[in-house]
């Protein structure tokens, strides 16, 4: 942990420079999305803090689209599995086959062998293509046969939800959902990112491609410069306050909750909610975390980790009314 002065300076020094990648990417995106910075950003505090992400909003938000622009200008491989009720583990993860020639099984690898996993409409699959998953995201390796295989990294899943329909689908379950460093809502456009959406999909000029500005080597190092960031003491106590006030409210003023939360954030919570702080201090090129970072990110990643009471229904409340009143109780240094 760093302590003088001299070492966030240094830090900082280093982290002008490493970060300088952030801003050729942005603007490599920024060709073909428009609008969805809040989307970008947290894609961004995924990969470079190692954390899957869990997207939810309707169809046509470009959430695909998104995905597949920031692999194409990161140089890194692209996988996008359609997640259906049919469908098997061995069509995610690969399985083996017989080979006549060689009179013997192979290893035909799946899918998830890729740097980004588009995992779309997730909760459409099965238990089984579930837990499947599950070690992929947890482990960063592979089970085929007898022999278990690494995941190269950067190894990022990015799973989408569709809110609206739930014919048909699973839901996630909890030791999987906790996982997802973020669950990120999509959320539609402004009306004058959507004019520019709108013209620039009927107009007959060609859409420009996406060029690779960015190596995995950049990401790969930047993710190492992160750790290093600088979180103070304090603000690792707002981080816990937070966290445990989701568990027990009563001890911070919030009896009221009490009925309405079934449990809190897991230990999970603390430990992503100081890597995304430390992910967004990165983005804004700074060397050590501030509680407005927390702030920031709060939300998005402690939205899937509370469980709320059939209480809550009554009451008109949602998760999000629940992070707000903790946030306005918890002092913030």
């Amino acid at each position: 942990m760093l302590k003088t002065a001299e070492d966030i300076k240094i830090l900082s020094g280093k982290i002008a420079e490493a970060s300088s990648f952030v801003d050729r990417l942005k603007e490599e995106v920024s060709h073909i999305i428009v609008g969805q910075a809040h989307m970008l950003d947290r894609l961004l505090i995924g990969l470079l803090s190692n954390g899957h992400v869990l997207l939810e909003g309707v169809p046509g938000l470009a959430k695909t689209l998104t995905i597949k622009s920031l692999a194409t200008a990161i140089q890194a491989n692209f996988s996008r599995i359609q997640f259906t009720p049919d469908l098997l583990p061995a069509d995610v993860i690969g399985t083996l086959i017989y080979n006549q020639q060689q009179n013997d099984f192979v290893v035909r690898k799946g899918p998830i062998f890729a740097n980004f996993i588009l995992a779309d409409e997730i909760n459409r699959a099965p238990a089984k293509v579930q837990s499947a998953l599950l070690e992929a995201m947890q482990e960063r390796q592979v089970t085929i046969g007898d022999k278990t295989y690494r995941l190269e990294e950067p190894f990022l899943v990015l799973a989408t939800q569709n809110p609206l329909e739930q014919e048909g689908t699973y839901a996630l379950p909890e030791a999987q959902v906790d996982r997802f460093i973020m669950k990120v809502i999509v959320r539609y456009p402004e009306m004058q990112e959507e004019q520019l959406i709108l013209r620039s999909n009927v107009q007959s000029v060609k859409m420009p491609e996406i060029k690779p500005v960015v190596t995995v080597s950049d990401v790969l190092h930047a993710r190492d410069l992160v750790r290093d960031i600088y979180l103070d003491e304090k603000v690792e106590r707002y981080i816990l306050d937070i966290v445990f006030a989701t568990r027990y409210p009563g001890r911070y003023e919030l009896k009221k909750l009490e009925p309405l939360i079934a449990y809190g954030a897991s230990p999970r919570g603390s430990i992503n909610l100081a890597l995304a702080g430390k992910a967004r201090a990165f983005l804004n090129k700074r060397a050590f975390v501030m509680p407005e970072d927390v702030k920031s990110i709060v939300h998005d990643v402690l939205r899937h980790r509370i469980g709320l009471t059939y209480e809550v229904e009554a009451e008109n409340i949602n998760v999000e009314n629940i992070i707000d009143e903790i946030l306005s109780k918890v002092n913030v240094p």
